[in-house]
């Protein structure tokens, strides 16, 4: 394949169909200025291609002749489970799109190595209570990042992978996830993913991040896009641009493109207005 497809039709028929393969992609925004709401119509989109196709070519449109869907699609989170992140794509995303997606959406739930740490009481993220067996094998514990990792090398090659969300990660205390080695995750992953050949799009807050952490974040990805709340007279816009990307900003330099304005509808993020730079 040529390319993967995002699922934001009007942005991927600017950028020649989507995203390379092998591309590990950053989604940094304020909160609710989209970059959310970007992952979860990827995901739905790129899902619903899969299981029924008069739907996706009504919400999408037709394909890039250089694009083809990711073989699955695969939603990781490290503090929610399938029903819960179920709930929240519901709240962006009509259920009629949702409801036959999900079922192409393989839910991975990191709960249970994301909290094990913590003072947090163990049936607060873990459905079932643990057993003996369990009490017994607690010593040979995973941690978050060796169990991401695993994940990524069983379930990445040639797929469309989403990872919610990297704020989780570096919100966790140093002597379980430090900055540095969240950071070497990233670069590992981008090699790794030239390999897998799919598609990793990983979300991340900007509040809160300084310049030096956002910059290393991004040297560590294939692209960045950036989602932010633009203010003008009485009204706020979302707005997204492309800060870093091989294979894509090239395109949208060409094209004189700086910024994009996007709004949410019944079927996801779209772009509702595309500013250029004469």
């Amino acid at each position: 394949m040529d390319r993967i497809p995002f699922g934001v039709s009007q942005f991927d028929s600017l950028i020649g169909g989507g995203s390379p393969p092998g591309s590990v992609v950053l989604l940094a925004g304020d909160a609710g200025a989209g970059a959310r709401e970007f992952a979860y119509t990827s995901a739905t989109i790129n899902a619903l291609g899969h299981v029924d196709s008069d739907l996706f070519e009504l919400h999408y449109g037709p394909m890039d002749s250089h694009s083809d869907l990711p073989d699955e699609v695969h939603y990781v989170s490290f503090t929610a489970n399938e029903p819960e992140i179920f709930d929240e794509l519901t709240h962006t995303i009509d259920e009629t799109l949702v409801g036959p997606a999900a079922d192409a959406i393989s839910f991975e739930d990191l709960s249970a190595e994301y909290f094990q740490l913590s003072p947090i009481p163990n049936d607060w993220y873990v459905e079932k209570r643990r057993t003996i067996t369990d009490l017994g094998s607690s010593h040979d514990r995973r941690g978050v990042l060796e169990a991401l990792g695993e994940y990524l090398s069983e379930n990445a090659p040639g797929n469309l992978v989403v990872v919610d969300s990297l704020t989780d990660l570096s919100s966790l205390p140093d002597e379980q996830v430090d900055w540095n080695q969240m950071v070497m995750l990233l670069k590992g992953m981008k090699k790794a993913a030239k390999a897998w050949g799919g598609l990793i799009l990983v979300l991340v807050a900007q509040e809160g991040l300084t310049e030096r952490q956002m910059g290393a974040l991004m040297s560590a990805t294939d692209g960045t896009i950036t989602f932010e709340w633009e203010s003008g007279g009485n009204e706020r816009a979302r707005t997204m641009f492309v800060r870093e990307y091989r294979g894509v900003l090239s395109r949208i330099e060409e094209e004189s493109i700086i910024r994009f304005e996007t709004e949410i509808q019944s079927d996801g993020l779209d772009i509702s207005n595309v500013r250029k730079i004469r």
